[in-house]
């Protein structure tokens, strides 16, 4: 979905809008795959009565939407060859990352993991842009036959990463990847008012709590606590 408006908000990728929607108490938090001075795009998959209201919505039809929530990716320092991590709907906001990494002169690498090759998405996009992806599917029926962490690449050919999907994924990636190389996670969480005020989003860190739509979605590894 592209929505005509003010994309400027968006400072940086890995930030998520909040969208009001009719007849729906919660209003709904969609991570940002693209964004410009006019406009900002969403990539979302339909898992319940809201998601499935907006596949209904024609074009022209005004959003209440708050743009900019909470704190995307940073952006690494020095020469850093970095590697970008994503499963299913945690992809899209890869993609304005990867644009942001080679804007700053970075070859960043992917790994996009689906359950199945009628699932995938954006692998062209992403080569378009320069990046060199690497696919995994559950079922095999594309790239490596697997999770995402079944086609990591060697890690000596990156030297930090991003990545964005469920939480078992993120688990098994911190798992996998060597404990020396730093990354960045961004966090899918149940959100209620998306800004900070009502705590439900809220998750123990190292040295207390974060709440995941206002000083996330993206934590830095060193300071995640993963539940045993």
């Amino acid at each position: 979905m592209v929505l005509e408006g003010d994309g400027t908000a968006v400072t940086a990728p890995g930030q998520f809008i909040d969208i009001k929607l009719d007849g729906r108490y919660l209003r709904r938090p969609i991570s940002v795959h693209d964004a410009d001075e006019g406009s900002i795009t969403i990539i979302y998959k339909v898992l319940g009565h809201g998601t499935d209201d907006m596949t209904r919505y024609e074009p022209g039809k005004p959003l209440d939407v708050l743009a900019g929530c909470g704190n995307g990716f940073w952006m690494p320092t020095g020469k850093e060859t970095p590697l970008l991590i994503g499963g299913g709907v945690g992809i899209p906001p890869l993609y304005l990352l990867a644009k942001k990494l080679i804007a700053a002169g970075r070859k960043p690498q992917a790994v996009l993991g689906f359950n199945s090759k009628e699932d995938a998405f954006c692998i062209e996009e992403f080569r378009a842009l320069g990046c060199t992806v690497t696919a995994a599917s559950a079922d095999g029926s594309i790239g490596t036959k697997g999770f995402v962490t079944d086609a990591l690449p060697a890690p000596d050919t990156y030297d930090c990463f991003y990545t964005c999907g469920p939480l078992p994924m993120l688990r098994a990636l911190d798992a996998a990847i060597p404990a020396g190389i730093p990354g960045q996670f961004s966090f899918e969480e149940r959100m209620g008012c998306g800004f900070g005020a009502c705590m439900g989003c809220t998750i123990p860190v190292k040295g207390g709590y974060k709440r995941i739509c206002k000083d996330g979605p993206v934590l830095a590894r060193e300071e995640i606590l993963w539940e045993k």
